[in-house]
């Protein structure tokens, strides 16, 4: 008993570390302005395979993003918040997407130095 006991203990506590072992937290800095870019930005880190969690601050511009390591990187979050409008410190959003985010949405591009 204390055997098959030992067992299932150890084989749950594999499974937990199996699971968690990926996952990394990063913060990315991430041109916004208001609540409509913190959802478009947050949606859009949310649909890169590997994303868990995203949480973009309006105040500080930075995207806290959990993802597990073996599906995706920063590099890929990057790009697809960049090809929604939004520049990030690796990749810069197209002028074609930037103009079209809605007025309260366009940052001042010539003072971005993510």
């Amino acid at each position: 008993m204390k055997t098959k006991v030992l067992s299932l203990v150890a084989l749950f506590v594999m499974g937990a570390f199996t699971v968690f072992a990926g996952n990394k937290t990063e913060k990315i800095k991430v041109s916004g302005n208001c609540g409509m870019c913190e959802k478009r930005i947050e949606k859009t880190a949310m649909t890169v395979e590997g994303v868990s969690k995203a949480d973009w601050d309006k105040k500080t511009k930075k995207l806290e993003v959990v993802f597990d390591d073996e599906k995706t990187s920063l590099d890929k979050i990057e790009v697809a918040i960049a090809k929604v409008g939004h520049d990030t410190p690796n990749h810069k959003a197209s002028t074609e997407v930037y103009d079209k985010l809605p007025g309260c949405c366009k940052y001042d591009r010539a003072d971005n130095k993510n």
